[in-house]
């Protein structure tokens, strides 16, 4: 939690403060503390985001948000015990105050808990700092020292063991680093943790999947017949392919419960030793609520929508961290005068059809040469690729759609489209005015592609808006999809691949920094979207008892309530 602010553990002790204070009956606060039940309901609802988030700042988005109840309120609640008592005088001040508006470098609207101390650390500084690793070839999100797992004696049991309970824990995500967004580097990562069990049905797809994916490779924009098997100069030799898994998580540490993994973030070793894939299918399966609202989608076809777009997340989930974040080669010197691929005769580029000029020097990383366009140019990038993909009727039979059955492979390709223009338009909510900055990758990387295919789409999208009711509405022509919408994904696709993969930083920057833009008709768009906030994702999780030598699995109650209960009972 304090990865995300300072106050935020003394915040966590206040709320299991209060909790034990009460023994967990609520109700009973109303009378004891002189409160009404709606202030009640909205301290549960404030506790119960807090500790969905591990913090005060929502972890998809990185906004700050402040309990609505007044400090009065807050107050009474917290004279159920000394203890509360003193504990909410430790934190009343941060937990009210706004600015800062969300994480970031800290200054009049940001705040950022990744470099403590009483002194505020420079963006210099910090630009020093990963000045230092790239020399001596450290990647970005290694800051801690271990051992590694191939110098212990016996790696392949511990490999095994590790993989056989399906534990991941890892300095593993950096969108939260002010630096994810804003500067040269990134080298601060969020700390998660999960717990999950595997799905074999489900994995003995994905397998399938995998083992089709030197011949989806192969469908992609910058593929050359005859060179490198068919995938072309631009992805490694051969395409190692990867264990891919499909779980339930049963425990999850971290500001967001992601959908999917592609492990690790680290490059040099993605190169040289291959990744994993998961993907949390109970926490994918929630997409699937009828109850959801959605602005965007006209009401004609929201029936259609509800009934697709679940299926087309997980599909396209799947095929992001497989083939989006799965392919590439980056065109490097790795040592003095040693490269990875034929110096004499670089590479053609499908964008300019001459010979590469560009490429990663030694010491130098994905990460230290795109510094604040890396996270969003990757996830864009990944998420290019599954929907350009998901037109590939083999590749959606996998998972059990053709055009012989109800949902058809084309009602699938209909709603990607769709979803392409309602997380666009939905991803504005996550844009910051007053540091223009968005607060979180992935939806940076949502807008950049509806607003690509609005502008070079040939129509094949639209959006309907009108100020006077506040509506925004997608509109998808379903007769350009293949020859309008598809190719231009796949010329948006084959500039950033081919950018990320020679290292040419100011061709990207100079395409992609105007695409996330929001001016104009898209900060009007801005303002109707945040009048219509999506509903927060809370997560209850179950816990574990071991009694008499027996696991028993506790459940609880899908409630702020039952959210609060559950983080009691682990006793930390």
């Amino acid at each position: 939690m304090r990865q995300v602010s300072p106050e935020s553990p003394d915040i966590f002790d206040f709320i299991m403060d209060v909790y034990h204070s009460c023994g967990g009956k609520w109700d009973t606060l109303v009378s004891q503390c002189d409160i009404t039940s709606d202030e009640l309901t909205r301290f549960l609802e404030y506790a119960a985001s807090f500790l969905s988030n591990l913090g005060n700042f929502y972890g998809e988005g990185d906004q700050k948000y402040v309990p609505d109840l007044s400090v009065e309120a807050l107050q009474k609640i917290a004279n159920i015990s000394a203890k509360a008592k003193v504990g909410l005088e430790k934190v009343i001040g941060p937990v009210f105050a706004v600015p800062p508006f969300n994480l970031g470098y800290p200054d009049k609207n940001a705040q950022s808990s990744y470099y403590p101390g009483p002194e505020l650390i420079s963006k210099e500084e910090i630009a020093k700092v990963s000045e230092v690793m790239e020399n001596h070839s450290i990647g970005d999100q290694r800051i801690l020292g271990f051992g590694n797992l191939w110098k212990t004696e016996n790696p392949p049991t511990i490999c095994y063991k590790l993989l056989q309970r399906q534990v991941y824990t890892n300095l593993q995500m950096a969108y939260s680093s002010p630096e994810a967004t804003t500067a040269k580097n990134c080298p601060r990562s969020e700390w998660e943790a999960m717990v999950g069990i595997a799905d074999p049905d489900e994995t003995s797809r994905l397998k399938r999947f995998v083992e089709m994916s030197t011949v989806i490779i192969r469908q992609l924009p910058w593929a050359v017949e005859g060179v490198n098997d068919g995938k072309g100069p631009f992805e490694k030799t051969p395409f190692e392919a990867p264990d891919f898994t499909s779980v339930h998580a049963l425990a999850i540490c971290g500001s967001v419960v992601f959908e999917a993994a592609n492990l690790p973030n680290y490059e040099y070793i993605r190169e040289t030793c291959g990744f994993k894939n998961i993907v949390l299918a109970n926490r994918l399966s929630v997409n699937n609520n009828p109850k959801l609202p959605c602005h965007w989608v006209d009401p004609s076809e929201l029936k259609h929508f509800k009934s697709t777009t679940h299926i087309v997340r997980f599909i396209t989930t799947a095929i992001h961290e497989l083939i989006g974040h799965g392919t590439g080669k980056l065109l490097s010197e790795t040592t003095p005068g040693v490269y990875n691929f034929d110096k004499q005769n670089p590479p053609i580029s499908p964008l300019s059809g001459k010979a590469v000029t560009s490429y990663y020097l030694p010491g130098q990383t994905w990460t230290s040469v795109f510094g604040n366009l890396a996270g969003t140019v990757e996830e864009c990038r990944a998420i290019l690729v599954s929907e350009y993909l998901m037109d590939n009727k083999e590749l959606l039979s996998i998972f059990g759609y053709t055009d012989d059955i109800e949902i058809t492979a084309e009602d699938l390709l209909y709603t990607t489209y769709l979803n392409i223009g309602v997380d666009g338009l939905q991803a504005l909510e996550h844009y910051s005015v007053q540091n223009k900055a968005w607060g979180q990758v992935h939806h940076q990387a949502h807008f950049s592609i509806l607003k690509h295919l609005l502008q070079e789409g040939g129509g094949v999208i639209g959006i309907s808006s009108d100020p006077i009711t506040s509506t925004l509405t997608v509109h998808v022509d379903r007769t350009k999809i293949l020859s309008h919408g598809k190719p231009a994904l796949g010329r948006y696709l084959c500039r950033l691949h081919i950018w990320r993969c020679t290292a040419d930083i100011s061709h990207c920057k100079e395409f992609h920094e105007p695409m996330c833009a929001v001016d104009g008709v898209y900060e009007r768009w801005r303002q109707i979207v945040c009048s219509k906030p999506k509903p927060r994702w809370k997560f209850v999780q179950p816990n574990t008892f071991v009694n008499g030598g027996d696991v028993e699995l506790k459940v609880y109650e899908e409630s702020n309530e039952g959210i609060i209960q559950s983080w009691a009972e682990r006793g930390i």
